[in-house]
């Protein structure tokens, strides 16, 4: 085993992609209200399982609990993909196309959470979490660009769908050699959270998207 994976180093990156993809799914926020006393976070407020939902059903500490989770599961999963690819013989073209793979995974997981019916969040804390692992600057950069706009806009969708597009900028920027497999990867990954987003699109479009600090999440579909 160990020396087909040294002669086939694509066979352990589909591997890390299928565990990275489990671990992407696990639900914090579904897992963290029950076990806090506040029932399914899925079935009030907007529906969702992130952490903004999770603070309005469930309150803080679980919103808290909920995004340390979902930022560690995506930093653990590159992480340890990462580490684990060093032990290859793979090149550093190759690990850049490998850890955008897992990153895609582990993404994937949570906007389509096994464990929930291929359905789950919108991939903002899981993604944030994923640019820690992958290089911590790019996580900062992206928060701050997702914290000026919330607080100027109160949006929190909007900051969620901005920081999403500005990815593939940002890595052009800071990683002008990344190999154009993996910079596609990253572009998908990006256009993926925006997807996941479509419903809030359509809501700020016609400005009925809830502001944070505006009670108005009765409306079930009111997600964010």
């Amino acid at each position: 085993m160990q020396n087909m994976l040294l002669e086939q180093p694509w066979i352990a990156c589909i591997a890390l992609m299928i565990v990275s993809y489990f671990i992407g799914g696990i639900p914090f926020g579904v897992l963290l209200g029950k076990l806090f006393g506040a029932g399914d976070i899925r079935s009030a407020g907007s529906g969702n399982i992130g952490t903004t939902n999770a603070l309005r059903v469930a309150g803080p500490v679980v919103a808290v609990l909920t995004l340390i989770g979902d930022l560690v599961k995506g930093s653990l999963c590159i992480i340890c993909a990462r580490w684990l690819l060093t032990l290859l013989p793979v090149s550093s073209h190759d690990v850049h196309i490998m850890l955008a793979a897992v990153a895609l995974a582990t993404l994937f997981g949570h906007i389509f959470s096994p464990y929930l019916g291929f359905r789950g969040g919108k991939g903002i804390a899981t993604g944030v979490g994923i640019l820690f692992g992958f290089w911590w600057p790019l996580a900062l950069i992206h928060l701050g660009i997702f914290a000026v706009l919330v607080l100027v806009s109160r949006f929190v969708s909007l900051g969620s769908i901005v920081t999403a597009v500005c990815l593939p900028l940002s890595l052009s920027i800071f990683f002008p050699d990344m190999p154009l497999e993996a910079r596609a990867i990253w572009i998908l990954l990006s256009v993926s959270v925006v997807w996941a987003h479509r419903s809030n699109i359509v809501r700020l479009s016609q400005h009925r998207e809830a502001r944070i600090g505006v009670h108005s999440f009765t409306d079930k579909g009111a997600k964010s």
